[in-house]
């Protein structure tokens, strides 16, 4: 296991580390400060391109940056689905065929996300900066594993980061659709309501394809934080 190399060139030794618990502590920097490097890109570049700027140099440069973060990510994951499967019983060899089709199978739906991502810039930069801008959340999802790891779901840091997750959640992830209908209506002098009939079609699959997740995602979310704040301890933990 080794050691592994995370941002800023900072070696992380994990090596009396056991199964996924190293994961969220190893990623500290990539899973929060990466996503706020989104977030500021997005709030650049998403007002200007409203402004009908037709190209954005960050969200031009930045694919250098993403790239390698979304394989990075990919693989990541990858590795703790291998070390889950190890821990139940599940004796795969490490980067086997097996393995892999076993773990995009069972993490599709984040795959499929993080891919999608990668092809969204051909909409345009308005829609770079307004899926940049949806990453406002992942530091506080990344920052409640970390506390989960911690055992330290049962403080006031955790509820609070709770709080943050569902606002940030539900204002950048969900209501950034209707956002973007509405700011291309406005743009062109249409109400919000003829804007799906007006754009291509194209456009409004994409806009589907990348809602779902967030509603399913949601969903998850709402039904944690009813544990968290509503639950024993016991289901706090789960």
């Amino acid at each position: 296991r080794g050691s592994w190399k995370a941002a800023g060139g900072v070696i992380l030794n994990i090596s009396q580390c056991s199964g996924c618990e190293y994961f969220p502590t190893a990623l500290v920097f990539v899973k929060i400060i990466q996503p706020g490097m989104w977030w500021v890109l997005g709030a650049v570049v998403m007002p200007l391109c409203v402004l009908l700027l037709p190209r954005h140099w960050l969200a031009v440069e930045y694919v250098w940056v993403l790239v390698p973060y979304m394989t990075y990510d990919i693989y990541v994951m990858y590795l703790c689905h291998w070390h889950k499967s190890q821990e139940k019983g599940i004796l795969e060899k490490k980067h086997s065929l097996a393995s892999v089709w076993s773990f995009l199978l069972q993490e599709r739906l984040m795959v499929t996300h993080h891919l999608f991502i990668l092809i969204v810039g051909e909409l345009g930069d308005f829609f770079v900066g307004c899926i940049f801008t949806a990453e406002l959340s992942t530091p506080f999802v990344s920052l409640g594993k970390i506390l989960m790891q911690l055992k330290m779901q049962d403080t006031l840091l955790h509820k609070v980061n709770g709080i943050l997750i569902l606002v940030t959640f539900f204002v950048c992830r969900i209501l950034l659709f209707p956002f973007m209908y509405a700011a291309y209506g406005r743009q062109v002098g249409i109400p919000v309501y003829l804007v799906p009939f007006r754009i291509p079609l194209h456009c409004n699959i994409a806009n589907a394809a990348l809602i779902a997740p967030q509603l399913y995602w949601f969903r998850l979310i709402c039904r944690k934080a009813a544990r968290l704040y509503g639950g024993s301890p016991a289901h706090r933990s789960r």
